[in-house]
């Protein structure tokens, strides 16, 4: 099928545009309204005009009407409204498509994208515009979520490729689901079932149920329901950005998050996670042993820096929120306290609860350093070297003393001493965790300096620009060798630099490859 010729009413891209100025004193003509999904009306308009599938005139003339009625009920005064009612609108039209066969047309197809490219185009004018943002976060009710599911959509379907664009409709999402108390619709789920009748875990949060979804075994965490007034609405203030920063991640050692249900507790909500039966780092290690810390301190470093690589801070890095996979990997959770950036502020989350035996001394008396509380990723890395200590000893630093005490060791430059018990923790190791805690933040190395340190201090293994390791390099499980986590690591690192080594020995002397010549390694020392 051709390309259908423009309406005869034309809405394109200049409909957005400032009108030119005029000399007239007359009367002025409103603004020319905006209607995304022009091309695919203009394509159904084209197709329903031709006699095919033996329709009748009166047919064709009836399914016109209905086009010219889609026409102007879908186009809008204002950018927000028009993106707003967008996801409705593209819904009714392909529902109108699959109801007279035109589907599989690949003009369709054609006419999506060059309408998908137009909502991208209006999407992005919005966050370019103080006003325009001004207007989405006044958004109540059904308008405010209709905007929410229209960037969410966005974002899932990856219509936003360009990474600004993605950081700023996170951004925008974040503030209008404060304003407006909702989520996006895609972030509930339904079908959970078998909830037990206590929960297994509880906390200042909420309690932590065990459940069942889609057949598996999940955590349902229930923010606590029996308080009212301004405490339950920063509490779902806290749940709704948790939920909108956890639903971004995807990392090996990141906790997965499936969903929010609003089911098994109709007063309130629940995030959904897969069920660890592990439970966290400090039971695993109660049971399984110490041998296997150095391997799980480099999957935490890992995922912190997945973390800081998307402007993230955990804020509440601890043993109680580091969960055991099914995998025996490590797993970051509990991401209550994070702080999300945007382009034009610095990462912050100015809530002072926490735990203090992992705060860093800047957070504990920020006057003393010149700041107010700002929670960044150099107080992150002064909670992983917290947590080094306590995956080695079983407890974080000065755990022995009361909390007053122990601030006044923290701001006073006190640190705690070398860990002497088994599994020894290596001077290489310990140096890092001086560092780690030095008092002046700027001077603490970054996450991903971290990553690169943790095991393998002299070889540098390659990672990427998240702190995930290239597959090559990836140590694994201690349940598939007999060697110790550290020098299993070595011996993969070994293997992998010595085949990439024959390769290149390959292109540039091809009879080796007829001739080959056997693989010498040393076993590891």
């Amino acid at each position: 099928m051709s390309s259908p010729s423009p309406l005869s009413l034309s809405l394109d891209a200049r409909q957005t545009a400032e009108p030119a100025p005029t000399e007239s004193t007359g009367p002025q003509e409103p603004p020319p309204k905006i209607l995304i999904y022009q091309t695919l009306i203009s394509f159904l308009k084209a197709a329903c005009s031709a006699r095919v599938s033996g329709r009748s005139r009166n047919q064709i003339v009836r399914l016109q009407r209905v086009l010219d009625g889609y026409l102007i009920s879908m186009s809008s005064e204002s950018v927000v409204d028009a993106v707003a009612k967008s996801l409705e609108c593209r819904r009714t039209l392909l529902e109108f498509a699959s109801e007279h066969g035109l589907t599989s047309d690949p003009d369709l197809r054609h006419s999506l994208r060059a309408d998908e490219g137009s909502l991208v185009t209006h999407i992005t004018s919005i966050f370019d515009s103080k006003a325009a943002e001004h207007d989405v976060l006044n958004l109540e009710g059904d308008s405010a979520q209709c905007f929410l599911d229209v960037i969410q959509d966005a974002l899932d379907r990856g219509l936003l490729m360009a990474q600004q664009h993605a950081q700023k409709a996170h951004r925008l999402i974040r503030k209008l689901s404060e304003a407006c108390d909702k989520l996006p619709s895609s972030l509930f789920i339904t079908g959970l079932s078998g909830r037990g009748e206590h929960p297994t875990f509880g906390g200042g949060f909420g309690s932590v149920y065990r459940a069942s979804y889609d057949n598996k075994p999940v955590a349902l965490k229930v923010m606590r329901h029996f308080v009212q007034g301004s405490e339950l609405r920063e509490i779902r203030v806290k749940l709704c950005r948790e939920a909108l920063i956890w639903k971004e991640l995807h990392h090996p050692y990141i906790l997965t998050f499936i969903g929010i249900d609003q089911d098994s507790f109709p007063s309130t909500l629940g995030m959904v996670s897969p069920w660890m039966e592990h439970g966290t780092i400090l039971n695993y290690l109660n049971i399984h042993g110490r041998s296997t810390v150095d391997k799980l301190l480099f999957e935490i470093a890992q995922g912190l820096q997945y973390l800081h690589s998307r402007n993230i801070v955990h804020g509440d890095l601890r043993g109680a929120n580091i969960l055991i996979s099914e995998a025996w990997t490590a797993c970051l959770a509990d991401f209550g306290l994070s702080a999300l950036a945007d382009t034009t502020s610095t990462l912050h989350s100015t809530k002072r609860s926490g735990s203090l035996y992992w705060m860093a001394p800047e957070l504990i008396d920020p006057g003393r350093f010149g700041s107010q509380f700002l929670r960044t990723p150099a107080s992150d890395v002064y909670a992983f070297g917290c947590v080094c200590m306590e995956l080695y000893t079983g407890r974080p630093p000065f755990s022995e003393v009361s909390d007053i005490a122990a601030l006044f060791k923290i701001l006073n430059g006190e640190r705690a001493q070398q860990p002497t018990g088994t599994p020894v923790m290596s001077d290489t190791l310990w140096q890092y965790v001086t560092e780690f805690w030095a008092s002046d933040p700027p001077t603490r190395p970054s996450s991903k300096v971290v990553v690169q340190n943790m095991l393998w201090p002299t070889l540098e293994p390659d990672t990427e620009e998240d702190g995930s390791l290239h597959e090559e390099d990836s140590p694994k499980s201690p349940k598939s060798s007999e060697f110790g986590p550290r020098v299993y690591a070595r011996m993969i690192l070994m293997m992998s630099r010595l085949l990439r080594a024959r390769t290149l020995i390959l292109l540039v002397n091809p009879d080796r490859a007829t001739n080959p010549r056997p693989l010498k390694m040393r076993p590891p020392m």
